[in-house]
C-alpha cells in the first residue's frame, strides 16, 4: 500500500510538473496524453487483433477503454457502465419499439443530467461528463436504429436504411461499441453499424489492408491537430478568460469587438484540437475508412468532425455550423431534427434541436444563451440572403473580380466577430461573467438580430432591389 501510494504521488508530482511547463490543468493534460495512448492500442490492433474474432477484438477494445476511463475519473467510470447496461436491458426487453426509444431517451439524459447537477462548478470541467454525453448520444443512437431495423424499408431514408440495425447487439459488442478507446472520451460519434462493420474485417477487405495509406492519414491529421494546440496554446497567453474579464474594457469599442472575435476564435482552437487528435487515432485504427474517391485512392474520413478548409474560409455564420463538431451537428439533424418532422414547422424543429443540444451540454445559462444566439443569427442570415440573392445588380456586382475581396473581408469580419459575440457565454458559462463581455459591446449583437425581425419588412424590400419590368 506504502509503495502503490509512493508512485501514485511521484506521477501526480510529474504531471504538475508537466502541467505547469504546458500552462494546463492536470485533468487536461491526463485527457491529452490518454487520446495520444490511442496511437500504441491501435498499433496493437492493427498488429495483433485485426484479423481476430469480432468477441476478441470487443474485449480488446472494453480493457483499453475502461483503462482510460478510470485512469482519467476513477471510480466513476462506473457511470458509464451503469448506463450501459441500463440501456443494454431497456434494448433486450423493448427491442425496437417506440417504448425502447423513448425509455432509453429519457433515461441517458436524466442520469446525464444528473451528472452535471451533482458536479458542475462555475468553470468548464474535464470530470466523468465529458465521456458521458458522447456515450449518452450514442446509446439513443442504438435504440433509434434499431427501430429503424424493425420498420419497412420503403419508408426509411438512405441514411437509415444504411445505418439501421436488424437485431440487438450482444452486450459485449455494445460495451465495446461504447469504450472504443479512439473516441470514448471525447469522440468523434460515429454508429454500431459503423463499428460492427469494421470488427467484421468489411473495411479491412474494401481497403485492402492499406496498413502505410492510413497510417499516413492519421499522422497528417495528429500533426494538424497538434498545430491547432500550439495556436490554441500560444492564442490563450496573449488573450486569457482572465484578461478579457479584467482588461478588455480598456480597448476602444471597435477593438473589442475584434478581440471578442479573436479570444472566440482561439477558444474555438481548443476543441478542433482535441477533435483532429481523436480523428488521427481513429484513422490509425481504419474505424474511418470511407470508400474511394472518383480518382479511386482510399478516403479515411469517415469519422470526420472537423472541416478544415471550410472553417478557415467561413464567411457566414453557417459555415461554421458546418465545419464544427460535425459528427454532433449530424447525430441531431438525423435523431432529433428530422424525427421531429410531426410538429409540421422546420423553425420549431430548429428550436427544439438547439435547445436539445443546449441540454445535453448542461445547466449553465451560458449554453442556452450561445444556443439562442445561433437560432436568431441563422435566422437573420437566412433572411437576408433569400432576399439579396433576388437583387439583381447586387448580384451583377459581385461577378465582378474587384468587388470579391472588399465583400470577402466585410464577411469575415462578420462571422469572426460574432462567433466570439455568439459563444462567449459558452465559454465563460456563467452569467456575471458573460455579462460584462456583453456589456463591454453594448449587446451589440443581440440588438442587430433580436430587432432584425422588426424591421424586416422594411429593410427587405431596399434588400431584394427593383427589377427591370421586362415589356411583352
Amino acid at each position: 500500500m506504502i509503495k502503490m501510494s509512493v508512485e501514485i504521488e511521484t506521477e501526480a508530482g510529474l504531471l504538475q510538473v508537466f502541467a505547469g511547463i504546458l500552462g494546463c490543468s492536470i485533468p487536461a493534460l491526463r485527457l491529452l496524453i490518454s487520446i495520444f495512448l490511442g496511437l500504441p492500442f491501435a498499433y496493437i490492433h492493427r498488429k495483433y487483433f485485426i484479423r481476430q474474432s469480432p468477441e476478441l477484438q470487443h474485449i480488446f477494445f472494453i480493457v483499453c477503454g475502461i483503462f482510460l476511463g478510470s485512469w482519467n475519473f476513477g471510480w466513476n467510470v462506473g457511470h458509464s457502465a451503469l448506463a450501459l447496461s441500463a440501456t443494454y436491458l431497456i434494448l433486450l426487453i423493448f427491442g425496437g419499439s417506440s417504448v425502447s426509444i423513448v425509455l432509453s431517451f429519457l433515461f441517458n439524459m436524466s442520469y446525464l443530467s444528473y451528472g452535471y447537477w451533482s458536479t458542475s462548478t462555475d468553470d468548464y470541467d474535464i470530470k466523468w461528463t465529458m465521456p458521458h454525453c458522447v456515450l449518452t448520444l450514442r446509446l439513443i443512437g442504438v435504440a433509434f436504429n434499431l427501430s429503424d431495423g424493425c420498420q419497412d424499408e420503403s419508408k426509411l431514408s438512405a441514411y437509415q436504411k444504411k445505418e439501421c440495425l436488424k437485431k440487438v447487439p450482444s452486450f459485449l459488442e455494445l460495451a465495446a461499441f461504447v469504450y472504443f478507446p479512439g473516441s470514448f472520451l471525447v469522440g468523434p460519434q460515429f454508429t454500431l453499424k459503423r463499428y460492427q462493420n469494421y470488427v467484421s474485417g468489411l473495411f479491412v477487405k474494401e481497403s485492402g489492408d492499406g496498413w502505410p495509406d492510413h497510417m499516413v492519414a492519421g499522422a497528417k491529421r495528429t500533426v494538424q491537430g497538434l498545430g491547432y494546440l500550439f495556436m490554441y496554446q500560444l492564442g490563450i497567453y496573449y488573450m486569457s478568460d482572465q484578461y478579457m474579464l479584467e482588461k478588455f474594457s480598456g480597448h476602444n469599442y471597435f477593438s473589442r469587438l475584434l478581440l471578442v472575435g479573436l479570444w472566440g476564435r482561439i477558444h474555438l482552437y481548443k476543441y478542433i484540437s482535441c477533435w483532429l487528435l481523436s480523428e488521427g487515432v481513429c484513422m490509425t485504427f481504419g474505424i474511418s475508412y470511407n470508400g474511394n474517391d472518383e480518382n479511386g485512392s482510399t478516403k479515411w474520413d469517415g469519422c470526420k468532425n472537423v472541416d478544415l478548409i471550410r472553417f478557415e474560409n467561413a464567411t457566414q455564420f453557417n459555415h461554421y455550423i458546418q465545419s464544427f463538431n460535425m459528427n454532433t451537428n449530424e447525430w441531431c439533424a438525423e435523431y432529433i431534427y428530422k424525427r421531429l418532422k410531426f410538429v409540421g414547422s422546420r423553425f420549431a424543429s430548429q428550436f427544439l434541436t438547439l435547445l436539445f443540444l443546449a441540454i445535453w451540454h448542461g445547466f449553465h445559462s451560458g449554453y442556452y444563451v450561445t444556443f439562442f444566439n445561433e437560432f436568431i443569427i441563422m435566422y437573420f442570415e437566412k433572411d437576408v440572403a433569400s432576399a439579396l440573392v433576388k437583387n439583381d445588380r447586387l448580384q451583377a456586382a459581385l461577378k465582378n473580380p474587384l468587388a470579391k475581396i472588399p465583400v470577402w473581408i466585410v464577411l469575415k469580419l462578420y462571422t469572426l466577430i460574432f462567433m466570439g459575440y455568439a459563444t462567449a457565454p459558452f465559454l465563460l458559462l456563467s452569467y456575471t461573467r458573460y455579462i460584462k463581455i456583453y456589456t463591454s459591446v453594448y449587446f451589440t449583437g443581440h440588438f442587430i438580430f433580436l430587432s432584425y425581425p422588426i424591421v424586416a419588412p422594411f429593410v427587405k424590400p431596399m434588400l431584394r432591389g427593383t427589377k427591370k419590368v421586362r415589356a411583352d
